[in-house]
């Protein structure tokens, strides 16, 4: 099951207190739309949990949000290596030191660059698979009893445009955005009447570093700063997402 894409308009523009009192994590924090996420979540009110495995860049992430924001909590995991438990062991203390969770962003991916399948080195493979989906549903699987407590809920999940990655060369990295569009779907399903809502966001081309790997920087001159789909990743997580569920959004840049 693949979930629908949503009618590509812009749905109502989050406020300066679309997340107040909520506390949402932030899954590959540190990364381009991580991090332009996490900041636009703090501004909305949220208390925000960066997880990623680049403690330094998640300290800097930490300092700039705290500057002026709620301050926000560090988990540093390594989502390669990450096994079941350890995902249990984040939602424990999630609940023991905020407890509670209204939403959960994914915005990690594994990407080492464009190469056939024939030459894909197996472990580069597998990594990008379980980075890119494995990881991504241990950790939805361990948070959802703790977002069910919730009024309201979300999971977001991070998708790339499917026509492009599903070509060739994309590997590992292609095949686990197809796998999180379907997991969208099956999870919507099975949650379509509790309080936690499912749904995707497919932003543009972003200028990030996983961008860099299968684009020549200086001939890319369609893609976005990060910035420019914060503002989406903030409704989708607030009370106006709810139209959106289900779905796997496409947003106009902002």
């Amino acid at each position: 099951m693949t979930a629908a894409v949503a009618n590509p308009q812009a749905g109502p523009a989050a406020d300066a207190h679309a997340l107040a009192g909520r506390v949402v994590l932030v899954a590959g924090a540190h990364g381009g739309l991580g991090s332009a996420a996490s900041l636009a979540c703090a501004r909305a009110g949220a208390t925000v949990v960066l997880l990623g495995r680049r403690l330094p860049k998640l300290n800097r992430l930490y300092d700039e949000i705290a500057a002026s924001g709620p301050e926000p909590l560090l988990y540093p995991l390594d989502l390669e290596g990450a096994a079941p438990d350890d995902y249990a062991e984040l939602a424990t203390r999630l609940e023991a030191e905020l407890g509670r969770l209204d939403g959960l962003l994914h915005c990690a991916a594994e990407f080492r660059g464009l190469t056939p399948l024939l030459h894909t080195d197996p472990a580069d493979f597998a990594r990008a698979l379980h980075v890119g989906l494995t990881a991504q549903w241990w950790l939805t699987q361990a948070c959802l009893p703790l977002l069910s407590q919730a009024p309201d809920a979300a999971v977001v999940f991070t998708i790339d445009d499917l026509s492009r990655v599903g070509q060739a060369y994309w590997g590992g990295y292609g095949l686990a955005q197809h796998g999180l569009a379907a997991l969208v779907g099956m999870l919507h399903a099975e949650h379509a009447n509790s309080r936690v809502r499912v749904a995707g966001l497919r932003p543009g081309p972003m200028r990030t570093a996983l961008r860099a790997r299968a684009f020549v920087a200086t001939d890319d001159r369609v893609a976005r700063e990060p910035a420019a789909y914060a503002g989406a990743c903030v409704e989708l997580l607030s009370p106006a997402g709810a139209v959106h569920r289900g779905q796997v959004w496409a947003p106009p840049p902002k």
